[in-house]
């Protein structure tokens, strides 16, 4: 499904358009990828202070309240009509669910292979958008380099395999759903994303907020869980709706190999989780694939 090439257009903030325009879309994606995953990696090492729904609360509220008075969602979903703001609930409690099912997979396995099997949610979109031998090989290739990064010794966590199972079904439906507000009628992606990120707020409220609470009498952790939400929602989220606004679907999705490769680097050099032989192996698969990618002629 090509985006219509009007849709980056449709950003509601002259400078947020200037920007769409002017820098290749894969460099927005690249700049999504690296800030994903760097935010998770720092959440990791808030866990035992804040916890795991408490730093969840931290990611959507620091996006929600950053967002709203720039996009000011209140008047997005009275504006919008029905089917607009049933794509938004959708993609508001999908991001909430998501976010939650991220972070009780992370807090089990390691970053790599969860990010693995969010790519691993992505293989259908992107193999239906798909129309040419090439792209079908780039597929091959980065599925390959996943399952090779997916170690079997996760099977012993069948729990932490529940959690990034739900997260990658999550993730795959953050793409549809994400992609049709980046392209659907005037307003713009982003001012979208932030009325899905107010009603992401509303439904995550009752079961991360206890869990945060116990860091609102701690300035510096609570300066550390908005810094989570900034670099794990606010930055990749925006740059994500940049980017789908001027590519297709199925090419945003097999980009999304990036993820893992991405996550093993931020996890080796934040968690000390280094990768082995076999993972710079399967990195590297995942990689190429990437480069023999082309989005689809328009």
């Amino acid at each position: 499904m090509k985006v219509p090439p009007t849709a980056s257009a449709r950003v509601p903030f002259p400078g947020l358009d200037r920007a769409a325009n002017a820098v290749p879309p894969l460099a927005w994606f690249g700049v999504s990828a690296l800030s994903r995953y760097l935010g998770p990696a720092f959440a990791v090492l808030l866990f035992p202070v804040v916890g795991v729904l408490g730093i969840a609360w931290f990611r959507i509220a620091t996006a929600a309240l950053f967002f709203a008075p720039i996009t000011r969602p209140w008047r997005t979903l009275r504006e919008a009509d029905g089917r607009t703001r049933l794509l938004l609930l959708g993609l508001g409690a999908c991001l909430a669910a998501m976010n939650m099912a991220f972070y009780l997979a992370l807090e089990r396995l390691p970053m790599s292979l969860v990010a693995a099997m969010e790519f691993l949610g992505t293989l259908i979109i992107a193999l239906h958008g798909l129309r040419t031998v090439r792209n079908l090989l780039a597929l091959a290739l980065a599925a390959f380099g996943v399952v090779l990064l997916i170690d079997v010794t996760w099977a012993s966590d069948p729990l932490g395999l529940f959690w990034a199972a739900l997260n990658a079904a999550l993730f795959a439906g953050y793409i549809v759903l994400g992609h049709r507000a980046a392209e659907a009628g005037a307003g713009g992606g982003v001012e979208r994303l932030g009325a899905a990120m107010a009603i992401a707020f509303v439904l995550l409220m009752p079961v991360g907020v206890v869990e945060a609470a116990r860091a609102f009498g701690m300035p510096l952790i609570v300066l550390a869980g908005i810094g989570v939400g900034l670099t794990s929602s606010v930055i990749p989220y925006v740059c994500d709706q940049l980017a789908m606004a001027r590519l297709p679907r199925a090419s945003f999705a097999l980009l999304l190999a990036l993820l893992p490769a991405t996550a093993a680097v931020i996890g080796a050099v934040v968690l000390v989780q280094i990768p082995g032989l076999g993972d710079v192996l399967a990195i590297a698969l995942v990689m190429a694939g990437i480069a023999l990618h082309r989005p689809a002629a328009t």
